[in-house]
């Protein structure tokens, strides 16, 4: 893919520390909790700072929440995405198949975690939770996969940055009416190019 090259205010270092420092921890090969807490940890790092996100990559829409590719790697064992909420937009109940953990940049979103019934029906699971700037939450097969997630903000632009262990918007998986009806997708991505993390020549400036 080509690249955008980020302005000389950007800290996109940010970024691409987070990258390498994730690559080095599945280099190891752990298993997914250490994964989640490790990778979690990262995360919350990465999104304490609101200085690195280059503005053509937090551009909401009027009508649909974006999904923009920052990161994947080239093995595709992760992917890093950012989505950006336009107020009050929202998901509809989905799946993600792979680990993932959603950190919240800016504004706010809130995640209601959904199970099925014996009856075969998606119902809440617990209370809705509130995840504000700089909070990190996990999803997986796992420990919990289904969910939906909105704009906690009715008159704001919210911000969250995601991690999975996968590329993505390439994976095919479902959406869920409350019925347990399954409507599979493959999401995809806003953006055509990438952010160049790798570009080091305005560090120094």
């Amino acid at each position: 893919m080509s690249t955008i090259t980020a302005p000389p205010s950007s800290q996109l270092h940010r970024l691409r520390d987070f990258v390498t420092a994730l690559a080095r921890v599945l280099d190891e090969q752990p298993d997914e909790a250490r994964i989640l807490a490790e990778g979690g940890t990262l995360l919350a790092a990465l999104v304490a700072q609101d200085d690195w996100l280059p503005e053509a990559y937090a551009r909401p829409d009027a009508q649909h929440y974006r999904q923009y590719l920052l990161h994947a790697d080239s093995a595709e064992r992760f992917s890093v995405v950012s989505f950006v909420w336009g107020p009050g937009q929202r998901t509809p109940i989905h799946d993600h198949t792979v680990w993932g953990l959603i950190g919240v940049l800016r504004g706010a979103e809130i995640a209601q975690a959904y199970a099925r019934s014996e009856q075969g029906q998606f119902l809440p699971q617990g209370p809705a939770q509130r995840l504000q700037a700089g909070q990190v939450e996990a999803v997986s097969p796992r420990i919990g996969d289904v969910h939906q997630v909105s704009n906690a903000l009715a008159d704001q632009t919210s911000i969250s940055i995601h991690v999975y262990g996968a590329n993505i918007g390439a994976v095919r998986r479902s959406t869920y009416m409350p019925d347990g009806t399954a409507k599979p997708f493959i999401s995809g991505y806003s953006n055509t190019q990438l952010p160049n993390i790798w570009d080091r020549s305005k560090e120094s400036q």
